[in-house]
């Protein structure tokens, strides 16, 4: 599942918001090693005897940032061709090995990254390991897999499109990025689609599945110093290169104002959004807290004043979303179409409120409680943590960024939330979608 897809199951099934990218308590940087090895490819390996389990996270820069419109979702269709079998095993056979160690494996890209993550239990680490680098260095990228997978991938498409919460996201996304890549969807569209053939698919791969590219890894109840030698030989013989720098990559310019979009639908989506900054920015924390006063869980302004307190909303929540480019701070409310016009002027009352007022200091420690309490459940999986682990490597920020994060957290104060309120929410883009 994509962050955006996540981003819109999480809006849809809860009024309550997480912090993206950060979770639970994860071990300080002194129990974690990182390795490069010769080739590029960097192994992080983080023991953790507590439970008999064992998480592997293969990231690798390559995902929606590196594409255009014309091959839109090719990163996340290479991943569906990928899992179909390699050059040893079927599909089928690959389900099998992996159940038979207890565990499951997945493949998709994203927006910042692609890769494959898997768990087993502890014993089989070195069996997962190996499933994983079969995936990852001899697809079978089979040509009627392709054909297989475009009809499977369109249909997906279709149903997001009819779906109005994803579509409201997608369209959001769209008003506030482009030109920028962020704007295109992962799963692509359906002119994308038709135009990525096999050839492409290929060419796609071989580009971006290089080791100075990857990141592995994991955590669980392994010797770090075995999991390295394992992983050198399954991997240290890539030929390797310097990590190239990305091209530049356009500047989002948001289109602002209300874009209205008639759809059948039980609710009205009402979604505020405006450009919001990248994972590392100095004032990633202060919009991080002011995104959690205005939607956190229950105590968030959005649901005591437009939920609870005015019943103009069923969900009403906040989701700032910071990747390795510019983020997006996202309000979002879905009210009955009969309360649309009064929930959307409700909320941007609440708007105006935030950038208006300091924010009392009950309400501030309650937002970074409730922020750095979300951020320590996320990351008590060896699951979880192993993706932390490779995202953070993989967006530049580094092993010590928890502890960083949590710092810049606590010494967020009134004022940065005003201010980031008057920087980030001044030129809003609004998407209603609704029936007509």
């Amino acid at each position: 599942m994509t962050a955006r897809a996540r981003l819109a199951a999480a809006l849809l099934a809860a009024a309550a918001v997480t912090a993206p990218g950060l979770a639970g308590a994860q071990a300080p940087a002194a129990d974690v090693r990182a390795v490069r090895l010769d080739n590029g490819l960097t192994v992080i390996v983080r023991e953790n005897p507590v439970a008999p389990v064992v998480a592997m996270a293969l990231l690798v820069r390559m995902g929606a940032r590196w594409e255009t419109a014309d091959n839109a979702g090719i990163s996340n269709f290479t991943h569906a061709v990928m899992v179909k079998g390699t050059a040893r095993r079927s599909g089928a056979e690959l389900a099998e090995a992996v159940a038979a160690l207890g565990g499951k494996i997945t493949a998709a890209g994203d927006v910042d990254y692609s890769g494959i993550q898997g768990t087993a239990l502890a014993r089989f680490w070195r069996e997962l390991l190996g499933i994983t680098a079969e995936l990852a260095l001899t697809p079978r990228l089979a040509p009627e897999e392709v054909d297989r997978e475009r009809d499977w991938l369109l249909s997906r498409v279709q149903r997001r499109r009819d779906n109005a919460a994803a579509r409201a996201f997608d369209e959001l996304y769209a008003a506030l990025y482009a030109p920028h890549p962020y704007a295109l969807p992962n799963l692509g569209t359906p002119e994308s689609l038709a135009r990525i053939d096999h050839a492409a698919i290929a060419t796609w791969y071989r580009a971006f599945y290089r080791p100075e590219r990857m990141v592995l890894a994991v955590s669980g109840q392994v010797s770090d110093s075995a999991v390295i030698a394992e992983a050198r030989r399954l991997f240290g013989g890539l030929p390797g290169a310097a990590l190239p720098a990305d091209p530049p990559l356009p500047a989002p310019r948001p289109r602002g104002g209300r874009v209205v979009i008639e759809q059948a639908a039980q609710q009205t989506q009402i979604l505020v959004g405006g450009i919001a900054p990248p994972l590392d920015h100095p004032d990633h924390a202060a919009v991080k807290v002011l995104s959690t006063i205005l939607g956190g869980g229950m105590a968030g302004r959005l649901f005591v004043e437009l939920r609870d307190r005015s019943a103009l909303a069923y969900t009403a929540a906040s989701y700032y979303d910071p990747v390795r480019e510019p983020g997006a701070l996202v309000l979002y409310l879905g009210t009955a179409p009969d309360n649309a016009a009064r929930a959307e002027q409700a909320l941007l009352r609440e708007v105006r409120k935030i950038r208006d007022a300091a924010v009392p200091p009950e309400e501030l420690a309650r937002a970074k409680g409730y922020l750095l309490g979300r951020y320590a459940m996320d990351r008590r999986t060896n699951e979880r943590l192993a993706w932390y682990l490779a995202f953070y490597d993989v967006e530049g920020v580094g092993g010590t960024y928890p502890e960083r994060y949590r710092r810049r957290v606590e010494a967020v104060t009134a004022a940065d939330v005003q201010r980031a309120a008057r920087t980030y929410l001044d030129s809003l883009t609004t998407v209603i979608l609704g029936p007509p």
